[in-house]
């Protein structure tokens, strides 16, 4: 491998050929003119070409110098547009959230609405999707994901671990006389299947197990792809979801959905947040982190069970 000239000869022969002259070159450099023709000597003697002429009084670039500084300046003109990529995503003041699209609707949403009303110099966007961001390539500053999924960014930590409960519409609760709690077990049951990448979840089978009674699948069960549109398809009367009390405890307090028997199974894995360090630079960047783990610890306390 041939043994690269200095940064500081090559950045001085780069700023002499852009700027037309030594006096100009130390000036943008903050040198003076004779460091700048010391460095462009170490420049010809790394080369081992001439690469200044004198014409006159002044110097110039020789024709192989020209072509060598047209490949210098393209370097320096990559390494000027990285700098001012960094330093305008330093001073972008809009961050952006991405999280499950379950999450996004029936859990950090409307919390986030409140958050920046409160703040409004504060710019922030949240994306419901539920494959991984990558941070430098989408532009997002933190992700909110479920299990091991989180263990692919450098920078993270664990949030809180959800409960779910079943629940239903009330018009469900006033047509049927549940006297005991496998009762639900006979009524159209929705369920929903999480993406494989998020492992297993408490089903329908095993709230029967937790309650000692057998699980019958009904005829006409139906399986949703999203949390928040089983839930939403039990607001509507359509059966009894499994909901996480995260994302249902809204719909709980309204009367929108209710809970006649209130037995919780836990998740197998806990919600975390991650997060590109660049992020905590900009405005608000740390309050943001800060707010998510406060309504996390909030979360924790209100989706365990009720100690009796």
């Amino acid at each position: 491998m041939q043994r690269l000239p200095s940064l500081r000869s090559l950045q001085a022969l780069e700023a002499f050929g852009r700027l037309g002259s030594a006096s100009a070159a130390a000036a943008e450099l903050g040198v003076t003119v004779g460091a700048i023709s010391q460095q462009l000597r170490l420049a010809e003697e790394a080369a081992g070409q001439r690469l200044i002429e004198r014409r006159g009084k002044a110097i110039a670039l020789t024709a192989r110098g020209q072509r060598y500084h047209a490949d210098i300046r393209a370097g320096f003109d990559k390494l000027r547009e990285a700098q001012a990529k960094i330093e305008q995503a330093r001073a972008e003041t809009t961050l952006t959230l991405s999280c499950p699209g379950s999450l996004a609707s029936k859990w950090i949403g409307a919390q986030l609405v409140d958050w920046q009303t409160g703040r409004p110099a504060a710019q922030v966007r949240l994306i419901g999707a539920d494959a991984e961001p990558d941070f430098g390539a989408e532009g997002v500053d933190f992700r909110l994901s479920y299990g091991d999924a989180i263990k692919h960014y450098d920078h993270w930590a664990e949030l809180f671990t959800d409960w779910v409960v079943p629940a239903c519409a009330p018009s469900i609760q006033g047509l049927h006389d549940l006297r005991k709690p496998a009762d639900i077990l006979d009524l159209p049951l929705l369920g929903i299947e999480w993406s494989q990448e998020y492992g297993s979840r408490p089903g329908w089978a095993d709230w029967a197990a937790h309650i000692g009674a057998p699980h019958r699948k009904a005829l006409g069960e139906v399986a949703f792809f999203m949390s928040s549109a089983a839930i939403d398809a039990a607001i509507n009367g359509r059966g009894f979801v499994l909901a996480q009390m995260s994302m249902a405890a809204d719909d709980i307090k309204s009367g929108r959905l209710v809970v006649p028997f209130d037995i919780r199974l836990q998740l197998p894995q806990p919600y975390s947040l991650a997060w590109d360090p660049a992020a905590l630079d900009k405005p608000f960047g740390v309050e943001l982190r800060r707010w998510i783990r406060s309504i996390s610890r909030r979360q924790h306390t209100h989706s365990a069970p009720q100690a009796e």
